[in-house]
């Protein structure tokens, strides 16, 4: 029989010193570091890891700046499409190639001249005699990148063969029926993963509000305290919220997942029954590259979600949070430039507008990408996780912090790969929300509507 840990917001606090519910700094410092050599970033490398959006590569453009697991590169695509991840440095006097000429199928460094191809290697020495044979033995840090999805994947570990991408639904449907966006998040990793998989935070931080306190026509809302059970998984986690539903002989159910090393998925959306859900994917221990993607198992999207998702109140009050669109300041010579957001805690995140939190909206702040960001990142990059006093509202947090540093140190001690880096079908899941009978057990009811089965239309009612 399947054991589901089960709390309830409201309830007895969780936040004991025993038991490992808090972590201690030692668990801290493993599961947040993503350095190279560090527990969890080593086991992150284990696996293919999407990094840019794949339209943003222009063809014989200037190469980008990114930083992943700590490591800082350049993207660039050559004159036959084929996308270089290669070090930052020419290895001749570490001149930045972020300026080098992108021409006849690799980069010559403005310095010397040096030229090297989407594999690191160099191909070409303006200052060297023809008959050298010197650029034969020089070569760059260099990571494989394969295109899939719209985004673009690399595998930055150390195994000869690389493991086969991985299946999720998102990334095997045409470009019509999905959209993907990336925006630079000012914290570790683990903090922005977590705010995703806390189903308690939405009606709060997100709701409406007038004279008589918060409210909202959705599920969430009618219960704020909703009682929580989570499922461990040899890919991660479930987390299941139960509401009621004001019916004597129902539940309204929303189950987040977690898949390892860093995605998180949300339940499909009422409007249009598309899902969504994000690879929180790690540019160094204090900012993460937020990587959303939405998408429609079998319909296109709809133009009016595709204008929401990009100009609405996901993104903030102005419509649109990038800094490239003209709302901020360029960031300058930063690793993902183009995706840094205007929002930032530089700025609080664009401020509280106070009329607007007194009348309107709970927290004042423009927009659910900064709501999120001022809370998950506002006050450090990296929490003092030592310091927390967690309810039994946060059973999901505690799992998926276990989750992971369970699944970074079995790696480091055993050195065999992950079964989310062995087996892509694994990543064949999707998130749930639905209304049960009082008797029903969600992880019996909803199993078969948990998998993803690639054109297969949603099964159940969306509530």
């Amino acid at each position: 029989m399947t054991e589901v840990r089960q709390g309830r917001c409201g309830s007895r606090s969780a936040s004991k010193r025993s038991g490992g519910v808090v972590l201690t700094s030692e668990e801290n410092e493993l599961v947040t570091r993503v350095g190279p050599g560090s527990v969890m970033g080593e086991f992150m490398r284990e696996h293919w890891i999407p990094f840019f959006l794949s339209e943003d590569v222009e063809l014989e453009g200037q190469p980008q700046r990114v930083r992943l697991l700590g490591e800082d590169l350049i993207v660039w695509r050559d004159t036959n499409g084929a996308v270089g991840l290669t070090a930052p440095g020419c290895a001749h006097r570490n001149a930045p190639l972020v300026f080098a000429r992108n021409e006849e199928c690799g980069l010559r460094c403005v310095y010397h001249g040096w030229k090297y191809d989407v594999t690191g290697q160099c191909v070409d020495m303006t200052t060297e005699p023809p008959e050298s044979r010197f650029k034969r033995h020089i070569k760059l840090t260099a990571y494989p990148v394969v295109d899939r999805g719209g985004a673009l994947w690399t595998y930055m570990g150390n195994r000869q063969t690389p493991p086969p991408l991985p299946d999720l639904e998102w990334n095997l449907v045409s470009a019509e029926q999905r959209h993907l966006s990336i925006r630079v998040q000012q914290c570790n990793w683990l903090q922005a993963l977590e705010g995703e998989i806390d189903s308690s935070h939405g009606s709060v931080l997100h709701g409406r509000v007038d004279k008589k306190g918060l409210l909202s026509n959705s599920a969430q809302a009618k219960d704020m305290t909703p009682k929580f059970e989570v499922l461990r998984h040899d890919f991660g986690m479930s987390v299941a919220a139960r509401r009621q539903t004001g019916e004597a002989d129902s539940f309204y159910w929303r189950i987040n997942r977690y898949l390892m090393p860093f995605y998180t998925f949300v339940p499909p959306l009422r409007e249009e029954g598309a899902f969504s859900g994000h690879a929180w994917v790690p540019i160094d221990d204090n900012n993460t590259a937020c990587f959303m993607f939405t998408y429609h198992p079998t319909e296109p999207l709809s133009e009016r979600l595709r204008q929401t998702i990009t100009h609405g109140t996901r993104s903030g009050r102005e419509g649109g949070h990038l800094s490239t669109q003209g709302h901020a300041e360029d960031p300058g010579p930063v690793p993902y430039a183009r995706y840094v957001s205007k929002y930032a805690r530089e700025n609080d995140f664009g401020g509280v507008d106070y009329p607007a939190q007194v009348s309107t909206y709970f927290s004042g702040l423009p927009g659910l990408w900064p709501q999120d960001a001022a809370c998950q990142s506002g006050l450090q990059p990296i929490v003092d996780r030592t310091r927390e006093h967690l309810s039994s509202c946060d059973a999901g947090i505690v799992l998926a912090r276990r989750v992971a540093i369970d699944a970074a140190t079995s790696h480091h001690e055993s050195g065999e790969a992950p079964i989310t880096a062995q087996d892509p079908k694994v990543s064949m899941i999707r998130a749930l929300a639905m209304k049960l009978k009082r008797e029903e057990a969600w992880y019996e009811a909803g199993k078969e509507h948990m998998e993803a089965v690639l054109g297969a239309e949603i099964a159940y009612e969306l509530v």
